[in-house]
């Protein structure tokens, strides 16, 4: 393919796109306009997402990367690229916006251009961060995903808004400080000598020349920046909170995208720039991780609150994908390649369900629900599904991936593992014990007068349900997309 014939590529249009369409929606007055053409460039995204999976090879090779100069006296240029592990995180955020956007239809924002505008705004600054092939511009995307959220929370959220929205800029903004102050030192080592220039591009980081000591102080910067954004134990604090008091539809977005990015960040940038501190501080950070896993699951099991308990779930889950990333097993990492994607899917839709239930009882204490199952079969038995995903039960998308990261796991240790794998059990506990007794048991006046769900939000759970069971039966296409990301992963450490 001809690159002269090619004027925009596909991780150009999967930034600038929604990003456009964010700046439109801002001049649209009318409510119901605003929700319907939002919809319908959520649903351009996706379609610019899924051409870009059936357009990858090198065949494809220019419509899938570009570099134009952008601070070129620095070294920093705009580049972006697709990859396999790429694909899938920028199809997880094309498919992620028209489901959020159709689940939550109904519901009300005050100044709504300006809501869907930052929901845009957000997408865009996400495919930036998963497409991005320069520190700089990785960088700016990463900061750029983050302001929108930032007023979203702080503007559409609960009445605890401002005190969860200021931990959660606190957290992120030292996180962001922290890298940008790894990215710089890292930089200063691009220019071997005089005569080579310093270059902020993915191939000059991943070519630097660092001391063992360097690669160990420069580690934890990248890290701890990850880490927030996962989160994992001890710097999860802000994610309860800040789940709690988002509108709905921003904590669909944050716990089913935005926690990628940390994974996504450790994959992309920390464990090929930084080899030998990641192979010396493994076990402190599977340690954290694991940690983390048994600390979330069972602050879950005595969660009375639904947003709580979903949030203390998606740290149980995080926690098991970043430690087997530093198991460093070719099993292991296909297994977190393919549950990134899965998980972002099944969080996403019990937070539907947990918004489907709040909007109708005006509660979310569990304490307080009961026998929902008796007015809304439908909603009942989707939910049984994406439960048993939750949970990874065989046939459902999240068994395949937690099966592979379990085995990973074991091929590092055997005693990780097994205190890994007792968040299996507690998993089941706190989300079984979660469906029996809002779904089944006594109705009590919240939900007497509960009804069935409607036709788009029965349509999106059910498309969801499709694609738990779809990628539970045959995830081979995942595992297609992964396999070179994954193999070059692998032989850095060889």
């Amino acid at each position: 393919m001809n690159p002269a014939n090619i004027w925009i590529t596909f991780p150009e249009l999967l930034i600038w796109f929604p990003l456009l369409a964010g700046v439109i929606i801002l001049f649209i007055k009318n409510d119901k306009s605003v929700k319907a053409w939002s919809l319908l460039f959520s649903i351009i995204t996706l379609i610019i997402s899924i051409g870009s999976i059936c357009c990858s090879g090198e065949k494809y090779f220019y419509l899938n990367n570009v570099s134009y100069y952008w601070l070129q006296y620095i070294g920093a240029s705009f580049s972006v690229g697709l990859d396999g592990m790429g694909r899938i995180l920028t199809l997880l955020t094309a498919v992620s916006f028209p489901i959020i956007f159709v689940a939550t239809y109904k519901n009300e924002y005050k100044n709504s251009n300006f809501f869907y505008a930052l929901m845009l705004l957000t997408q865009a600054g996400l495919m930036g961060v998963f497409v991005a092939t320069d520190a700089l511009v990785f960088y700016f995307f990463w900061e750029l995903a983050l302001i929108p959220v930032y007023f979203l929370c702080s503007r559409w959220g609960g009445e605890k808004r401002i005190q969860a929205t200021f931990k959660f800029f606190v957290y992120t903004f030292l996180g962001s400080l922290l890298m940008l102050i790894g990215i710089i030192c890292v930089y200063q080592h691009t220019g071997s000598t005089e005569y080579s220039a310093h270059s902020f591009a993915i191939q000059s980081f991943y070519s630097v020349h660092l001391t063992s000591t360097e690669q160990n102080c420069l580690f934890w910067l990248f890290f701890i920046a990850f880490a927030i954004k996962m989160p994992i134990f001890p710097f999860h604090t802000w994610q309860p909170d800040t789940y709690e008091q988002s509108p709905t539809s921003t904590t669909m977005v944050l716990s089913g995208i935005m926690v990628k990015m940390g994974l996504f960040g450790v994959l992309r940038w920390l464990l090929p720039i930084f080899p030998l501190a990641t192979v010396k501080f493994s076990s402190i950070v599977i340690f954290l991780s694991i940690a983390g896993m048994i600390y979330a699951s069972c602050i879950a099991i005595v969660q009375d609150d639904l947003k709580r308990l979903a949030a203390y779930s998606s740290i149980a889950h995080i926690g098991l994908m970043c430690a087997v990333i530093f198991t460093r097993t070719q099993i292991g990492l296909e297994g977190v390649m393919i549950q990134m994607f899965n998980h972002g899917i099944n969080i996403i839709a019990l937070w539907i369900v947990i918004d489907l239930i709040e909007k109708q009882t005006g509660v979310r204490k569990i304490s307080q629900l009961g026998g929902v199952a008796h007015k809304a079969p439908v909603l009942t038995i989707l939910l049984v599904v994406i439960a048993f995903a939750n949970i990874a039960l065989p046939l459902t998308n999240a068994f395949i991936g937690e099966f592979m990261m379990f085995s990973g796991l074991f091929k590092y240790s055997l005693w990780y593992a097994a205190v890994a794998l007792l968040t299996v059990i507690l998993a089941a506990v706190y989300t079984l014990n979660m469906v029996q007794k809002v779904f089944y048991g006594q109705e009590n006046s919240l939900t007497s007068t509960f009804k069935e769900i409607s036709w788009n939000e029965k349509f999106i759970l059910i498309v969801v349900v499709i694609l738990i069971i779809a990628l539970g039966v045959f995830p081979q296409p995942m595992f297609n997309l992964t396999k070179d990301t994954v193999v070059a992963l692998i032989t850095i450490f060889k």
